[in-house]
């Protein structure tokens, strides 16, 4: 039988302290929490249990958290009214990250839209709902092949200018379109789909060391279909009294220096246990085996 993963919770306060600097002015705890999931079904409408996803949010607070990724396409927009009811006035070292540019026709169904007028009227509902009067960090959710990327980024160019975004981040992009959108503007963030058996992004991961920019690794527990994967991860687990889904983190945060991963589940004690996996320090053994 396995042995239980260890939550290590008195110990996440030391590590999580432990930041890294979004835009040279931001200082974020090395794991963050996705609030996708606290939506319904499909990520569409609210949470099932709306006390329960309010308690992970106020959870992930006390757990030390200081980075809550949502988006106006989660729900749609019911994700960041969830976060505002529960957390607004919001402690000053937390930083609210959200995006714009794609859309929720119906369940099941995303779309793109990086047009700057929609973009703008984005940026505004989710100032709005948020209750801020500037967004730390908004991220264009995605390129819309329609609209020209300087299009798309150069609207947040100028609501940043205007003072309604405060740092610009993009998301699932290519090494060529953040260089593109780097012309037109300091970028803090890149967020894509980066986990221990997704390694696609891995170039733009090393793009983003180069030029010292943050990057948020989205679906960070995914292990891999292979059963090699599954249970490399699993031997490392047991070594260290752990889940697989903690060993999962501990090598994203071992990957690179400038990654924040942002595990997201409507569940308290997954939570604790995303965050404890800040306290595992993969020995060399165990990185050359899930190199």
């Amino acid at each position: 039988m396995s042995p239980e993963p260890q939550n290590h919770i008195g110990k996440t306060s030391e590590r999580l302290n432990v930041s890294l600097t979004i835009g040279g002015d931001l200082a974020v705890a090395r794991i963050g929490f996705g609030a996708m999931r606290l939506c319904g079904p499909g990520i569409w409408g609210g949470p099932r249990d709306p006390d329960s996803a309010r308690m992970v949010l106020r959870r992930a607070i006390e757990l030390g958290v200081t980075l809550i990724d949502t988006a106006d396409a989660y729900g749609p927009e019911v994700n960041e009214q969830l976060i505002a009811e529960t957390l607004h006035p919001y402690p000053e070292e937390l930083v609210i990250a959200t995006k714009g540019g794609l859309t929720r026709p119906r369940p099941g169904a995303w779309e793109n839209d990086g047009r700057p007028e929609y973009l703008r009227a984005a940026c505004e509902g989710s100032l709005r709902r948020l209750k801020l009067e500037r967004i730390d960090l908004y991220q264009l959710h995605a390129p819309d092949p329609r609209v020209p990327l300087e299009e798309s980024v150069g609207v947040l160019v100028d609501l940043r200018a205007e003072g309604k975004i405060r740092h610009i981040g993009i998301s699932n992009v290519s090494v060529d379109e953040l260089r593109r959108a780097r012309r037109l503007v300091p970028i803090a963030t890149v967020q894509n789909r980066y986990n221990y058996g997704d390694r696609s992004s891995e170039e733009i991961l090393r793009e983003c060391e180069r030029e010292s920019i943050i990057f948020l690794p989205w679906y960070p527990l995914e292990a891999g279909g292979s059963a090699s994967s599954i249970g490399t991860l699993a031997r490392v687990a047991t070594r260290h009294n752990a889940s697989p889904a903690q060993i999962a983190i501990a090598w994203l945060l071992a990957r690179s220096p400038i990654t924040v991963p942002i595990p997201g589940t409507s569940s308290i004690a997954h939570l604790e246990e995303n965050v404890a996996a800040l306290c595992i320090r993969l020995s060399p053994q165990d990185l050359a085996e899930t190199n």
